[in-house]
């Protein structure tokens, strides 16, 4: 799995656990990225995709982890329980999240709650649609130009990670999984879902398709998952798009 954006160089005495490491924040930068793009993922992932020593990986590893920058969660087992502890994976924490773009969450907040407040559901709803278009700009252009549901998926990810949400379109049954890894606006769409829905309604729009969240990192999942199903006909809707919006948190 690629990664998205640019990759954070990482420094090479890190490779080795011989004398004092040196650019540990540019390499701990790197491990937090990859737990964002691609966690829960194991430190031997990590290491494996840093090109970093094992006893490097785990000290970045466990430094996240006092900060409350990183969680850990073991790996669901498949197949009959063998010996050992299962495999732990690491993803970043709420805290850890805030290093690649949280900010005025609180603002946003209690502008939201006055314009329901004094504009009511439709207001509020108003908003959302009025962000996400602005979200996109003219990189809607450039999903609607494209051929396929899979070619403006594929398009719609690219737009996204050029707008910090770190996204991918990776294939997954009879469809494309849509995947951000990141929301700036994340602890806002917790308290205002609307956000979430806009999106939804306007990817769905743009993809010409019935598309289905299955998981939101406003609600607490490791990334914001859509579906895109590849196996109804390709009709571009205009209007009054199919869309399936989770309603709590998803089990991984």
């Amino acid at each position: 799995m690629k990664t998205a954006g640019h990759p954070i160089p990482v420094d090479a005495p890190d490779r080795t656990t011989e004398g004092p490491p040196t650019g540990d924040g540019r390499t701990r930068e790197a491990v937090a990225r990859l737990l964002m793009e691609q966690g829960p993922i194991t430190a031997a992932a990590v290491a494996a995709a840093l090109e970093l020593s094992a006893p490097a990986v785990r000290r970045h590893l466990d430094a996240l982890l006092a900060d409350g920058e990183a969680e850990v969660r073991d790996a669901p087992r498949r197949g009959p329980r063998g010996r050992g502890r299962p495999a732990r994976r690491y993803l970043l924490s709420d805290a850890g999240r805030a290093r690649f773009g949280h900010g005025y969450d609180e603002l946003a907040v209690a502008a939201l709650h006055y314009v329901a407040e004094h504009g009511g559901e439709l207001a509020l709803r108003g908003f959302a649609r009025s962000r996400v278009e602005k979200l996109l700009g003219a990189g809607a252009e450039q999903v609607a130009a494209a051929g396929t549901p899979h070619e403006r998926a594929e398009a719609l990810a690219g737009v996204l990670s050029s707008r910090g949400y770190a996204a991918q379109a990776r294939a997954a049954g009879t469809g494309v999984q849509l995947c951000q890894h990141h929301c700036p606006v994340a602890h806002v769409a917790a308290e205002f879902p609307a956000l979430c829905e806009a999106e939804t309604e306007a990817f769905a729009e743009l993809l010409g398709t019935h598309v289905q969240r299955l998981a939101t990192i406003a609600r607490g999942d490791a990334a914001c998952t859509t579906h895109v199903p590849l196996d109804v006909p390709d009709a571009r809707r205009k209007h009054d798009p199919t869309t399936t919006i989770p309603t709590g948190r998803q089990s991984e």
